[in-house]
Protein backbone atom coordinates (compact mmCIF):
# COMPACT_ATOMS: atom_id res chain seq x y z
CA UNK A 1 0.00 0.00 0.00
CA UNK A 2 1.37 3.36 -0.35
CA UNK A 3 2.70 5.34 2.42
CA UNK A 4 0.03 8.08 3.30
CA UNK A 5 0.51 11.60 2.02
CA UNK A 6 0.60 14.84 3.86
CA UNK A 7 -2.59 15.88 2.31
CA UNK A 8 -3.85 12.70 3.30
CA UNK A 9 -3.15 12.52 6.87
CA UNK A 10 -4.24 16.33 7.22
CA UNK A 11 -7.76 15.40 5.67
CA UNK A 12 -8.34 12.35 6.82
CA UNK A 13 -8.06 13.33 10.46
CA UNK A 14 -10.45 16.08 10.32
CA UNK A 15 -13.07 13.49 8.74
CA UNK A 16 -12.15 11.01 11.60
CA UNK A 17 -13.26 13.50 13.98
CA UNK A 18 -16.25 14.61 12.19
CA UNK A 19 -17.24 10.97 11.77
CA UNK A 20 -16.69 10.32 15.46
CA UNK A 21 -18.90 13.69 16.50
CA UNK A 22 -21.26 12.68 14.01
CA UNK A 23 -22.19 9.71 15.75
CA UNK A 24 -21.61 10.47 19.14
CA UNK A 25 -23.56 13.50 18.93
CA UNK A 26 -25.69 13.72 15.61
CA UNK A 27 -26.71 10.59 16.29
CA UNK A 28 -25.27 9.41 12.68
CA UNK A 29 -27.97 11.93 10.88
CA UNK A 30 -25.49 14.00 9.18
CA UNK A 31 -25.03 13.91 5.64
CA UNK A 32 -20.90 14.04 4.44
CA UNK A 33 -19.30 17.59 3.37
CA UNK A 34 -16.02 18.96 2.35
CA UNK A 35 -13.45 20.15 4.11
CA UNK A 36 -11.20 23.04 3.59
CA UNK A 37 -8.25 24.22 5.12
CA UNK A 38 -8.32 28.13 4.80
CA UNK A 39 -6.02 31.09 6.69
CA UNK A 40 -8.49 33.63 7.43
CA UNK A 41 -7.45 36.50 10.23
CA UNK A 42 -8.88 35.76 13.64
CA UNK A 43 -11.26 32.85 12.75
CA UNK A 44 -11.03 29.03 13.48
CA UNK A 45 -13.33 28.39 10.88
CA UNK A 46 -16.52 28.30 9.33
CA UNK A 47 -19.55 26.25 7.94
CA UNK A 48 -20.66 27.06 3.88
CA UNK A 49 -23.67 25.74 2.89
CA UNK A 50 -23.45 23.54 -0.17
CA UNK A 51 -20.61 25.60 -1.27
CA UNK A 52 -19.52 23.11 -3.46
CA UNK A 53 -20.87 21.13 -6.81
CA UNK A 54 -20.05 18.04 -8.69
CA UNK A 55 -20.25 17.66 -12.51
CA UNK A 56 -22.98 15.57 -11.91
CA UNK A 57 -25.48 17.99 -10.02
CA UNK A 58 -24.88 16.52 -6.46
CA UNK A 59 -24.13 19.69 -3.88
CA UNK A 60 -21.87 19.13 -0.70
CA UNK A 61 -21.82 21.60 2.20
CA UNK A 62 -17.62 22.98 3.02
CA UNK A 63 -16.30 23.12 7.04
CA UNK A 64 -13.54 24.92 6.97
CA UNK A 65 -10.59 25.17 9.44
CA UNK A 66 -7.73 27.68 10.32
CA UNK A 67 -4.45 25.22 10.37
CA UNK A 68 -2.67 28.41 11.85
CA UNK A 69 -3.61 27.65 15.11
CA UNK A 70 -3.44 24.15 15.66
CA UNK A 71 -0.10 24.98 17.02
CA UNK A 72 -1.46 27.55 18.99
CA UNK A 73 -4.80 25.93 21.19
CA UNK A 74 -4.23 23.41 24.11
CA UNK A 75 -4.82 20.08 23.57
CA UNK A 76 -6.60 20.72 20.12
CA UNK A 77 -9.69 21.63 22.56
CA UNK A 78 -10.61 24.72 20.42
CA UNK A 79 -9.97 23.08 17.11
CA UNK A 80 -12.57 20.47 18.08
CA UNK A 81 -14.99 23.22 19.38
CA UNK A 82 -14.52 25.17 16.37
CA UNK A 83 -15.77 21.72 14.11
CA UNK A 84 -18.73 20.92 16.39
CA UNK A 85 -19.56 24.71 16.22
CA UNK A 86 -19.62 24.48 12.45
CA UNK A 87 -21.54 20.72 12.63
CA UNK A 88 -23.97 22.05 14.39
CA UNK A 89 -24.48 24.90 11.43
CA UNK A 90 -24.94 21.91 9.12
CA UNK A 91 -27.21 20.26 11.03
CA UNK A 92 -29.28 23.33 10.80
CA UNK A 93 -29.43 23.73 7.57
CA UNK A 94 -30.22 20.39 6.92
CA UNK A 95 -32.73 19.89 9.98
CA UNK A 96 -33.40 23.17 11.08
CA UNK A 97 -34.54 26.54 10.61
CA UNK A 98 -31.79 28.94 9.73
CA UNK A 99 -31.66 32.94 10.71
CA UNK A 100 -31.10 35.62 8.59
CA UNK A 101 -27.33 35.51 7.41
CA UNK A 102 -25.07 36.23 10.65
CA UNK A 103 -27.44 35.39 13.41
CA UNK A 104 -27.31 32.48 15.71
CA UNK A 105 -30.56 32.02 17.06
CA UNK A 106 -32.31 29.83 19.72
CA UNK A 107 -32.78 26.53 17.57
CA UNK A 108 -28.63 26.94 16.79
CA UNK A 109 -27.95 28.33 20.90
CA UNK A 110 -30.67 25.30 22.16
CA UNK A 111 -28.41 22.69 19.88
CA UNK A 112 -25.18 23.85 20.85
CA UNK A 113 -26.15 23.48 24.71
CA UNK A 114 -27.76 20.46 24.55
CA UNK A 115 -24.62 18.99 22.72
CA UNK A 116 -22.54 20.62 25.57
CA UNK A 117 -21.33 23.73 24.39
CA UNK A 118 -22.69 26.62 25.85
CA UNK A 119 -22.87 29.75 23.64
CA UNK A 120 -21.66 33.04 24.89
CA UNK A 121 -21.40 36.37 23.19
CA UNK A 122 -18.06 36.99 25.45
CA UNK A 123 -17.09 33.12 25.48
CA UNK A 124 -17.42 33.08 29.16
CA UNK A 125 -20.37 32.73 31.65
CA UNK A 126 -23.14 35.49 31.19
CA UNK A 127 -22.97 36.27 27.50
CA UNK A 128 -25.72 36.55 25.68
CA UNK A 129 -26.87 33.19 24.38
CA UNK A 130 -27.83 34.39 20.43
CA UNK A 131 -26.51 37.07 18.67
CA UNK A 132 -24.74 38.00 15.63
CA UNK A 133 -21.18 37.68 17.19
CA UNK A 134 -21.42 34.32 19.02
CA UNK A 135 -18.31 32.08 21.15
CA UNK A 136 -19.09 29.13 23.36
CA UNK A 137 -17.49 27.64 26.16
CA UNK A 138 -17.35 23.38 27.12
CA UNK A 139 -20.08 22.96 29.78
CA UNK A 140 -17.83 20.68 32.49
CA UNK A 141 -19.14 17.28 32.44
CA UNK A 142 -21.76 17.51 29.06
CA UNK A 143 -21.56 15.70 26.18
CA UNK A 144 -19.12 17.49 24.28
CA UNK A 145 -16.80 17.00 26.81
CA UNK A 146 -17.45 13.45 27.28
CA UNK A 147 -17.10 12.35 23.93
CA UNK A 148 -13.57 14.50 23.10
CA UNK A 149 -11.85 12.93 26.05
CA UNK A 150 -13.08 9.07 23.97
CA UNK A 151 -12.28 10.95 20.65
CA UNK A 152 -8.78 11.52 22.72
CA UNK A 153 -8.43 8.20 24.34
CA UNK A 154 -8.69 6.47 20.95
CA UNK A 155 -5.01 8.20 20.08
CA UNK A 156 -7.06 10.70 17.96
CA UNK A 157 -4.70 13.38 16.67
CA UNK A 158 -3.52 16.35 14.34
CA UNK A 159 -0.23 15.31 12.56
CA UNK A 160 1.08 18.24 10.89
CA UNK A 161 1.15 21.92 12.58
CA UNK A 162 1.63 25.12 10.80
CA UNK A 163 5.46 25.97 11.43
CA UNK A 164 4.33 29.78 11.47
CA UNK A 165 1.40 29.83 13.63
CA UNK A 166 -0.94 32.92 14.31
CA UNK A 167 -0.55 34.20 17.98
CA UNK A 168 -4.35 33.47 19.76
CA UNK A 169 -6.41 37.06 20.42
CA UNK A 170 -6.35 38.69 23.55
CA UNK A 171 -10.19 39.49 23.09
CA UNK A 172 -13.05 37.05 20.99
CA UNK A 173 -13.40 38.07 17.75
CA UNK A 174 -16.73 39.20 16.05
CA UNK A 175 -18.59 36.87 14.18
CA UNK A 176 -17.89 37.00 9.94
CA UNK A 177 -20.80 38.12 8.47
CA UNK A 178 -21.97 35.18 5.93
CA UNK A 179 -20.28 32.64 8.34
CA UNK A 180 -23.29 31.98 10.39
CA UNK A 181 -25.32 32.02 7.47
CA UNK A 182 -23.52 32.79 4.56
CA UNK A 183 -20.11 32.75 4.40
CA UNK A 184 -17.86 36.09 3.88
CA UNK A 185 -14.62 35.35 3.40
CA UNK A 186 -15.15 36.13 -0.57
CA UNK A 187 -18.27 36.63 -2.41
CA UNK A 188 -20.30 33.33 -2.43
CA UNK A 189 -23.96 32.15 -3.00
CA UNK A 190 -26.44 32.97 -0.67
CA UNK A 191 -25.75 29.62 0.96
CA UNK A 192 -23.50 29.50 3.60
CA UNK A 193 -23.33 29.25 7.90
CA UNK A 194 -21.19 29.53 10.85
CA UNK A 195 -18.01 31.19 11.81
CA UNK A 196 -15.61 30.07 14.62
CA UNK A 197 -13.12 32.46 15.75
CA UNK A 198 -10.40 32.72 17.70
CA UNK A 199 -10.31 33.11 21.42
CA UNK A 200 -11.58 33.00 24.32
CA UNK A 201 -13.19 30.17 22.00
CA UNK A 202 -15.07 32.27 19.34
CA UNK A 203 -15.97 31.93 15.68
CA UNK A 204 -15.58 33.49 13.08
CA UNK A 205 -13.43 36.86 11.69
CA UNK A 206 -14.05 40.31 12.69
CA UNK A 207 -17.70 41.14 11.50
CA UNK A 208 -16.64 42.12 8.28
CA UNK A 209 -12.92 42.73 8.98
CA UNK A 210 -13.70 46.15 7.24
CA UNK A 211 -11.08 48.70 6.67
CA UNK A 212 -9.82 51.94 5.23
CA UNK A 213 -8.17 51.57 2.09
CA UNK A 214 -5.73 53.84 3.06
CA UNK A 215 -5.08 55.42 -1.04
CA UNK A 216 -5.13 58.94 -1.07
CA UNK A 217 -8.51 59.50 -2.63
CA UNK A 218 -9.94 58.86 1.16
CA UNK A 219 -12.20 55.93 -0.23
CA UNK A 220 -13.70 53.58 2.21
CA UNK A 221 -14.38 49.78 1.51
CA UNK A 222 -18.24 48.97 1.87
CA UNK A 223 -19.16 45.22 2.42
CA UNK A 224 -22.29 43.33 1.88
CA UNK A 225 -23.05 41.62 5.20
CA UNK A 226 -25.15 38.67 3.57
CA UNK A 227 -22.39 37.45 0.67
CA UNK A 228 -19.52 39.97 1.39
CA UNK A 229 -19.37 41.78 -1.78
CA UNK A 230 -17.15 44.42 -1.67
CA UNK A 231 -17.35 48.16 -3.17
CA UNK A 232 -15.28 51.12 -2.79
CA UNK A 233 -16.20 54.58 -2.64
CA UNK A 234 -16.74 58.07 -0.47
CA UNK A 235 -17.52 58.14 3.42
CA UNK A 236 -20.96 57.68 4.40
CA UNK A 237 -22.51 56.51 1.03
CA UNK A 238 -26.20 54.53 1.39
CA UNK A 239 -25.14 51.52 -0.69
CA UNK A 240 -27.25 48.21 -0.74
CA UNK A 241 -26.58 44.92 -2.19
CA UNK A 242 -28.60 44.00 -5.32
CA UNK A 243 -28.22 40.17 -4.64
CA UNK A 244 -28.90 40.08 -1.03
CA UNK A 245 -30.92 43.75 -0.60
CA UNK A 246 -29.05 44.67 2.81
CA UNK A 247 -27.29 47.90 3.34
CA UNK A 248 -23.28 47.34 2.57
CA UNK A 249 -22.16 47.88 6.19
CA UNK A 250 -18.60 51.16 6.18
CA UNK A 251 -15.46 49.75 6.93
CA UNK A 252 -13.16 51.24 9.62
CA UNK A 253 -9.45 51.36 10.22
Amino acid sequence: MPRATPTDQAYSELQQAYDFYNQALFEGRLPPCLFTLQRQKRTFGYFSRERFGRLDGTKTDEIAINPEYFASVKDLLEVLQTLVHEMVHLWQFHFGTPSRSCYHNREWADKMESLGLMPSSTGASGGRRVGQKMADYVIAGGRFEQATNELRGNGWAITWYDRYPAPLPAAPAEEWPGLSSTPAHRPAPPSASGGHAARPPAHALPELFMERTGNRSNRIKYTCPGCAANAWGKPKLKLVCGECNVPFSEGLE
